[in-house]
């Protein structure tokens, strides 16, 4: 019998989302000059395609050339022209920058990416929903600007090295498979590194050792079983792989200060 009982979730910490408001898609020459003197009212993201344009902000001058985008802020004096007669770029505006500074996207800065395919992907369908106005166009549209925002923000960030992801398999199938039999020789094969290097690596994103690790997922399990189901201890113990009850009743204990039936009797 398969058997897991543990919650997932994000915890109460409020995400900031950018709520998209609008789309141009632009095609410039020289004779192209837009001047925003108490700026925009709200912030924006170009993302240039092909050609480049100059944006200036007082004395400072950025240029947005092909393969790169740009977040700008609200409420600051801005002027932006076409360079070399050839400008192709989407604008997009949206609420707030809370979520592209929760991302630690850079704002006033010109970012060069290797993701414009996607992100003119992206934008094209935003611009197809605008036109066809299909059931709940407006949430779909707001779903991909965060799917956009994500793949800049993925792809700017640093974390994911410092996650290791290629250890990403090795973490889900421990979570699928919570009520088998889980050796960590096992584990190393899989991650295709050495063991003292597998080891390293995944205390440095856990901040345990894989047996602990996986001994401590398996006890949360328990405890949400104790409180959901009327499973008796006997058969949660054996469900999540533990030598018997007892054994399981100690390592309970010892990790959350009272036994499998004094914790649920509690509950």
């Amino acid at each position: 019998m398969s058997f897991m009982n543990i919650p997932y979730g994000i915890g109460n910490t409020p995400i900031p989302l950018a709520s998209f408001i609008s789309i141009w898609k632009v095609q410039a020459n020289d004779t192209y000059t837009n001047i925003r003197g108490n700026g925009f009212e709200v912030p924006g993201l170009f993302i240039t395609y092909e050609g480049k344009g100059l944006l200036s902000q007082g004395e400072q001058q950025y240029d947005l050339h092909a393969g790169s985008y740009f977040i700008v802020p609200d409420g600051k004096p801005t002027s932006y022209r076409c360079q070399g007669n050839d400008w192709k770029f989407y604008y997009l505006d949206f609420s707030s920058l809370d979520a592209m500074q929760s991302l630690q996207l850079p704002v006033n800065e010109v970012v060069s990416t290797g993701k414009i395919a996607e992100a003119i992907q992206l934008c094209e369908r935003i611009i197809d929903l605008l036109i066809a106005e299909p059931f709940g166009y407006a949430y779909s549209a707001n779903i991909l600007l965060q799917e956009m925002t994500l793949l800049f923000a993925k792809e700017h960030s640093a974390a994911p090295a410092a996650r290791h992801t290629e250890l990403n398999n090795i973490m889900i199938y421990i979570h699928r498979n919570l009520d088998k039999v889980i050796r960590v020789d096992e584990l190393v094969a899989q991650s295709g590194m050495s063991r003292t290097t597998f080891f390293s690596r995944f205390r440095s994103i856990t901040g345990v050792s894989p047996s602990e690790y996986m001994l401590n997922l398996k006890l949360e399990s328990a405890k949400i079983s104790l409180e959901t189901t009327s499973l008796s201890i006997k058969e949660i113990a054996a469900h999540l792989q533990f030598y018997d009850e007892f054994h399981f009743s100690k390592l309970f204990k010892k990790k959350f200060g009272l036994s499998p039936s004094a914790f649920r009797r509690q509950t």
